[in-house]
């Protein structure tokens, strides 16, 4: 257990933690939805898989805690924004704008507030 190694505290998580993760998952499966239903066979499959592995790869490189490539905070921010907005736009292609316009005012009130705990600390 973490607690009981000396010099090593465990990670705390709080629940505007647990949101952020939350509305990276939704934005990842919307892209997946929207590559599957929007394109026929073959290229359902490609954009089905190709989309949400792009995303998570951008979140990897430049947005995540650990991310591969330490960038200003300004890039962090329109990466993320960029893959918000993208399923956003996903699901307005589907023929579904209020849940696209939903899933973007969530994920940027929690991108502004996690922002401004990033900001403080």
């Amino acid at each position: 257990m973490p607690e009981d190694v000396p010099g090593v505290r465990a990670p705390r998580l709080s629940a505007l933690d647990v949101l952020r993760f939350l509305t990276e998952l939704v934005a990842i499966g919307s892209l997946a939805l929207w590559g599957f239903l929007a394109w026929p066979l073959p290229w359902n499959v490609v954009f089905g898989l190709g989309a949400p592995a792009l995303a998570i790869l951008l979140w990897a490189l430049f947005v995540s805690p650990k991310a591969v490539f330490a960038v200003h905070p300004f890039v962090r921010v329109i990466v993320e924004l960029l893959i918000f907005l993208s399923a956003t736009l996903a699901w307005w292609a589907l023929g579904q704008p209020w849940i696209g316009l939903a899933i973007g005012v969530v994920s940027v009130a929690v991108g502004v507030a996690v922002g401004r705990r990033n900001l403080a600390a």
